[in-house]
């Protein structure tokens, strides 16, 4: 097999498929099925409302029971997304959107989810799909075009569309992009959680967010720096301003904060 080929499984491989809240064992053993016929393997189940393990699960995976069997179950989105440097949710709901938000199209937007590191696809319930707050946690939003007669798609229909899509751009695209370097890598997922949580601490601190708007107020900045695909070195740049201002609101003198050591501007 050519070394090109190789990269392509490998690159999927690293792609994490996260259904949240998923309440249907047949829509379950679909997904593993359509999973192993695009070479996807690594997925989450958020708090699931059914076991993989079920009867009709079983009967509908046909030859991807392996898949039912090593699906990871984690009590929260979050817990689903460490480690990621690319998140991208799907909007499934027709209503409107934060402006800040530029939902594209997974034909428009997987370049950039297949970039470089691991990456994670969220997918939420049947019924109601991903709501605004965790579609936040997400760095980008896609959403599947489909007829306005009738937009909405079944779990499994949602899945194997965009794995198709994945796998018809790696084997397109046959060509690994060049590594990054320490001081480029991605900021992964718990990293930019932990700054979004600092930089909200402090906008609460000096006045500038209330309480009843922080929320709102939050979405623009969250859309704003993934826009910007922050790295561990601007990552730790930027938690360095906050913990100066944050010394600077002290009334009593100081030393200033010292360096974080899993923080550092060189991204060690």
């Amino acid at each position: 097999m050519p070394a090109s080929s190789n990269w392509a499984q490998e690159r999927l491989a690293q792609v994490r498929l996260v259904l949240v809240r998923p309440a249907g064992p047949r829509n379950l053993g679909a997904i593993a099925r359509v999973m192993k016929n695009m070479g996807l393997r690594q997925w989450v189940l958020v708090d699931p409302q059914c076991d993989p393990l079920d009867a009709e699960a079983v009967t509908m995976a046909v030859h991807a029971t392996d898949l039912l069997r090593q699906a990871r179950q984690v009590p929260t989105l979050a817990e689903a997304l460490q480690g990621c440097v690319q998140v991208f949710g799907t909007a499934g709901r027709r209503e409107p959107y934060p402006p800040e938000w530029q939902i594209q199209s997974p034909r428009q937007a997987f370049p950039d989810l297949l970039a470089a590191g691991p990456a994670a696809l969220v997918f939420g319930p049947e019924d109601c799909g991903l709501s605004n707050e965790e579609l936040a946690l997400c760095h980008r939003q896609i959403q599947i075009p489909t007829d306005p007669a009738y937009p909405s798609l079944n779990l499994a229909q949602a899945v194997g569309i965009c794995c198709y899509e994945l796998r018809t751009l790696l084997y397109q695209n046959l060509r690994p992009p060049v590594a990054s370097s320490g001081i480029s890598k991605p900021a992964p997922f718990e990293l930019l959680e932990g700054f979004f949580g600092h930089l909200e601490a402090l906008l609460l601190q000096i006045g500038y967010l209330h309480p009843h708007t922080a929320r709102r107020k939050m979405l623009k900045f969250r859309a704003l720096f993934h826009r910007a695909g922050l790295t561990v070195a601007e990552v730790a740049l930027l938690r360095g301003i906050l913990r100066q201002l944050q010394w600077s609101q002290q009334s009593s003198p100081r030393e200033p904060p010292k360096e974080d050591p899993h923080l550092t501007e060189s991204g060690s």
